[in-house]
């Protein structure tokens, strides 16, 4: 069932997100500041002037104000500053562009370079890191987090940089005009550095429950889509959207609980520099009355006082997106720290030997599984067609998982043309082996490119070719476009067994030594399933390629040279069809299958 998952079983996203130090959690993001440093100094650089540019206009009216009050302006001075403010305002706009395209284009250029490690990342990991995270998670990661790291290398630093030089610059001219009045303006400067702290840290555990609750609404979203047939079938629509209404009203609360806090930020800084500006009023008016400072002077005053406020709102601000970006690069950080539980080893040439795989006392089990779901098993897999059965859950799917190196087993258990699997490249193995599922993979795309997804390169005639050997090409021919008809989102056009076949036509163009066939003739008629018995029978004549062939049906594993048949994860019997009538198993699955004939 497609429906939201229980707080025990939502997979790694569910809880708080382990602490890591802010030092540890910068090396993610560090080495591409280094490589972009140029770029970010101009960037702040183009910055910092735009911010003391913007202190000198307040100077350019304190002089002309002055000038006014002492009768002694003249209409050649009152120019000559209203040049000077044109000019600055000129450059300030020049500047601001520069650092805006340096500064926040290198924002994105982060969150690119991040997304591409991320999926490089993924790419990478086996099949158990795959149990635990849901696509829905992966895609959280990809999205929100990532705008929320680039939010924060991006704005964020831009306003923290401002407001701290804006800042310092402002309080120092503002110190020059009158220490006194400047101490009185900030005296309601600890409120804000005290709610700040308090509330930044209510942040950032709401807003890495926002993350979560994205995660599992995105990944609700992802299951109903593939799998609307079954809900259609079943009648489900309501039901599904009962269930995505829950998810999006809880996401919502989450949200609204990370507004809560943004709506207290904001608020108080304005409140704090409004009242510095009540202040301000009151004690400034009375030192303007008592000529102990000038008019010009105290407009200058009340004009880095409001230049002051913005670095004051922008500590709410700035606060907010550093504890988004500081929880999601706490977030990526634990993804791009797990690694593969699978092995690799060097690239390395390997011997042309007659045996492909050799099992020695493999044994495997499951995370969280009660029993091993392989016991001891011993098997030499080398050219020809190797068949193998056995009842549901003996372990069949499992051995082939372990042959592609999906799952990590123990040293000197499993060997491959003569060399331990834990000691190769994964890469290089898996080249070798052509793996057809039991639930084919397919892609809204034409036939043609389904079928040569694994050899981009190959020719249109190849592709025909392996068509025709996995009797699917008439089928192909039938269809509006041929091999260039789009086969729709997981090959929803096709039937069970034209999907199987599809996947069958992907493995034959890829011409590797070994191929993996996983029940994945099950929903294929029998007189069709003939034809592509054949039509793999011709791959392998006159070349040293291995077959295995998972199959519960007693005409296609009575053409392999050999059968194994697996019980509880165990060999029990090994040899050819005749060979294999002596097992009771065995026997009543023929039997049975005769009697249906």
């Amino acid at each position: 069932m497609t429906g939201p998952r229980s707080g025990a079983d939502s997979g790694p996203t569910t809880g708080s997100v382990p602490e890591v130090d802010l030092r540890t959690l910068l090396q993610v993001v560090l080495p591409v500041f280094r490589e972009h440093r140029l770029r970010l100094g101009l960037g702040f650089l183009a910055l910092v002037t735009v911010d003391f540019l913007q202190l000198l206009i307040p100077r350019f009216v304190k002089s002309a104000v002055d000038a006014l009050s002492a009768a002694t302006a003249t209409s050649a001075q009152l120019l000559k500053l209203s040049g000077y403010v044109c000019l600055v305002a000129v450059i300030v706009a020049l500047l601001r562009f520069i650092w805006r395209n340096l500064i926040i284009g290198f924002s994105r250029i982060l969150e690119k370079k991040l997304r591409d490690r991320l999926f490089a990342h993924i790419l990478r990991m086996d099949q158990p890191f795959f149990e635990q995270w849901t696509t829905g998670d992966l895609m959280a990661h990809a999205g929100n987090d990532l705008s929320a790291i680039q939010m924060a290398c991006g704005m964020g630093l831009v306003a923290a940089v401002d407001a701290l030089v804006m800042s310092t610059a402002a309080l120092a001219f503002m110190l020059a005009i009158s220490v006194k009045l400047t101490l009185i303006a900030l005296l309601p400067m600890p409120l804000l550095i005290v709610c700040t702290r308090v509330l930044s840290g209510r942040l950032h555990h709401r807003f890495n429950l926002v993350q979560e609750q994205f995660s599992l609404l995105t990944e609700f979203a992802r299951a109903t889509l593939v799998s609307i047939r079954l809900i259609k079938g079943y009648t489900l629509e309501q039901f599904q959207e009962r269930q995505f209404a829950a998810l999006g009203a809880q996401y919502v609360r989450s949200n609204l609980k990370v507004a809560v806090i943004q709506g207290l930020l904001f608020p108080i800084a304005t409140l704090v520099g409004n009242v510095g500006m009540l202040l301000l009023l009151y004690y400034g008016g009375t030192l303007v009355i008592e000529e102990r400072i000038s008019i010009g002077s105290f407009i200058a005053f009340v004009s880095y006082l409001y230049m002051l406020i913005w670095p004051m709102m922008a500590v709410g601000w700035v606060a907010n997106l550093a504890q988004r970006g500081a929880t999601s690069l706490r977030r990526i950080y634990r993804l791009l720290t797990r690694q593969p539980l699978v092995t690799t080893g060097p690239t390395q040439p390997l011997p042309a030997t007659a045996t492909i795989y050799s099992c020695r006392k493999l044994t495997f089990t499951y995370s969280g599984a009660a029993r091993p779901a392989m016991v001891a098993v011993d098997l030499e897999i080398g050219p020809g067609l190797l068949g193998m059965t056995g009842r549901t859950g003996s372990g069949k799917s499992t051995l082939c998982k372990l042959l592609l190196r999906m799952y990590p087993v123990a040293d000197s258990c499993l060997f491959f043309r003569g060399r331990d699997v834990n000691l190769l490249s994964q890469a290089e193995l898996r080249q070798c082996i052509a793996y057809v599922s039991q639930e084919p993979v397919l892609f809204a795309d034409t036939i043609a490119n389904n079928i040569a997804f694994g050899r981009p390169e190959a020719t249109m005639a190849e592709i025909e070719a392996a068509g025709q050997a996995a009797a699917i090409d008439a089928d192909i021919r039938s269809f509006n476009g041929g091999y260039g008809a789009i086969i729709g989102e997981r090959g929803v056009k096709l039937s069970g067994g034209q999907r199987q076949r599809l996947a069958l036509a992907r493995a034959l163009l890829c011409d590797r030594p070994m191929l993996i066939i996983d029940d994945a003739l099950s929903a294929i008629d029998v007189e069709t399933e003939q034809q592509v018995l054949e039509g793999i029978l011709t791959t392998l004549a006159g070349k040293t390629k291995t077959v295995l062939l998972v199959s519960h049906r007693v005409n296609v594993l009575r053409h392999c040279d050999r059968i194994v048949l697996l019980d509880e994860g165990r060999i029990v019997e090994q040899g050819r069809h005749q060979d294999l009538l002596a097992n009771p198993f065995y026997l009543a699955m023929v039997e049975k299958q005769q009697n249906h004939a």
